[in-house]
């Protein structure tokens, strides 16, 4: 069941990276709910310095994942060395 979870939570990690990493960049980002309510945030939300830090997020997501996907924990040499 770990497993399973851990698998579950790489997949999510995946696709939600993705999506932070891609999105900002399209024209969905520019017609969203809180750009028509709200056009004060229009200055901050259309900034491509706020748009690569959420790209920047999803690349860590992504990386994230990758680290997660890697070999677990290996024991050092040091603790199999048996003391007499």
């Amino acid at each position: 069941m770990k497993r399973m979870c851990s698998a579950l939570l790489v997949v999510i990690l995946c696709i939600m990276g993705a999506i932070l990493f891609y999105l900002p960049w399209t024209s969905v980002w520019e017609k969203n709910y809180f750009l028509s309510h709200f056009p004060s945030l229009m200055r901050v939300l259309l900034h491509p310095s706020f748009r690569g830090a959420v790209s920047g997020l999803g690349v860590l997501d992504i990386f994230l994942a990758i680290h997660m996907i890697g070999p677990g924990p290996q024991a050092s040499a040091a603790s199999h060395v048996r003391t007499q």
